[in-house]
C-alpha cells in the first residue's frame, strides 16, 4: 500500500516575480498579515544582474472570513499592482500530478515510483508514458497507468499522442525519467516550464552511445548529473540542480555506469520535488531554486 505523504491542508503557497525594489517583503507580509494568514516559511531573492526579485512564501489562514485563494488573492491585488507582480496563488494540500516518460533505462523511473509510493514525493503520478514495452511490469505493479507509445514514422501524431495522455491526466508535470527521444519544438513549446530531463553532466563532451565508457576512455575523475527543464536547446534549458561524485582510476567502465545511475536518480528527484513544491523559479536561462528538503 502507498504511502500518502503528509498534506499541508488549507496552507497556501504564494509565488512572486517582479522588478526589484525596496518595500515588495514588507508590502507581502502587511497584506497578508491584515488578512489574519500565519506566515509558515518565506524566502526571496534579488538577482543583481537582472535586477529582478523573486519570493516563495508558504503560509495558512487564522480567520473565518479568509479561507479560498480567492480572498487572499483580493487581499493581495494592491501590493501586486503596485510593484506590478506576476503573482500565483497555489493552495497546498493536494500532491501535484505528474506523467513519468521512459525508454529502456528504467534506473530513474523505478526511484521516482519508490519515492512516490513510499510517501517521500509529494507527487501523484498519474501515467507512465513510453515508446518501448520494457518497464510494464514495474509500472503495472505500482498500479499506474502504463501508455505504450512506439515511435513510428510520424512523429508529430507520437507527441500529439503524448500530449494528450498528460492533458487527461491533469498533469502539471511531465518527467523525463530517461527517455531517450529529443522532443520536437511544438513539443518543448506545449510543455515549456513544466517538463524536467535528467542527463549525465558530461555534456558537451561524450555525446551520443555509451557516454561513460567514452569518460572512462577519457580517464575522467568526476560523474555527475544535471537536471533541467526542457527547452528548444538540446540539454541547454535552465538547470534545477546538479551533483557529482568522485571517481578513481581504479575503476572500470561498468562501475562509472553504476555510480551515474545513482547520481542521476538522486539529481532528478531533488528537482522534482522542490518543482513540485514550487520552490523553483525561472530567471531567464537560469533559475531561483528555494531549497528546503527534498534531498
Amino acid at each position: 500500500m502507498r504511502t500518502t505523504p503528509p498534506l499541508h491542508t488549507g496552507h497556501f503557497v504564494l509565488t512572486i516575480r517582479c522588478a526589484d525594489a525596496v518595500g515588495i517583503v514588507a508590502g507581502v507580509a502587511s497584506a497578508l498579515a491584515s488578512a489574519g494568514a500565519f506566515i509558515i516559511e518565506s524566502s526571496h531573492f534579488g538577482d543583481p544582474d537582472t535586477g529582478l526579485f523573486f519570493m516563495r512564501t508558504e503560509f495558512r489562514p487564522t480567520e473565518a472570513r479568509f479561507r479560498t485563494a480567492e480572498d487572499f488573492q483580493i487581499v493581495l491585488k494592491p501590493v501586486a499592482q503596485r510593484f506590478d507582480m506576476q503573482l500565483a496563488l497555489h493552495p497546498a494540500q493536494s500532491p501535484m500530478k505528474v506523467v513519468l516518460a521512459v525508454s529502456r533505462h528504467g534506473h530513474c523511473l523505478n526511484h521516482l515510483l519508490n519515492r512516490w509510493h513510499s510517501g517521500e514525493l509529494p507527487v501523484d503520478v498519474v501515467g507512465v508514458v513510453s515508446n518501448h514495452d520494457d518497464m510494464r511490469r514495474m509500472v503495472d505493479w505500482y498500479g499506474i497507468p502504463y501508455h505504450h507509445l512506439p515511435m513510428g514514422t510520424d512523429k508529430a501524431a507520437q507527441e500529439a499522442a503524448f500530449l494528450q495522455v498528460v492533458e487527461a491526466a491533469g498533469a502539471e508535470l511531465v518527467v523525463l525519467a530517461r527517455y531517450m527521444q529529443v522532443l520536437s519544438d511544438a513539443m518543448c513549446e506545449a510543455l515549456s516550464g513544466r517538463c524536467i530531463n535528467i542527463h549525465h553532466s558530461f555534456l558537451p563532451s561524450f555525446k551520443g552511445a555509451r557516454p561513460y565508457h567514452q569518460a572512462h576512455a577519457r580517464g575522467v575523475k568526476l560523474v555527475g548529473a544535471t537536471a533541467h527543464y526542457v527547452t528548444r536547446d538540446l540539454d541547454e534549458g535552465p538547470i534545477i540542480e546538479q551533483d557529482s561524485v568522485r571517481v578513481g582510476h581504479g575503476m572500470d567502465a561498468n562501475a562509472l555506469v553504476r555510480i551515474g545511475k545513482d547520481v542521476e536518480n538522486v539529481v532528478l528527484a531533488r528537482a522534482v520535488h522542490w518543482h513540485a513544491e514550487r520552490r523553483v523559479l525561472l530567471n531567464g536561462l537560469r533559475t531561483v531554486v528555494f531549497r528546503q528538503g527534498g534531498a
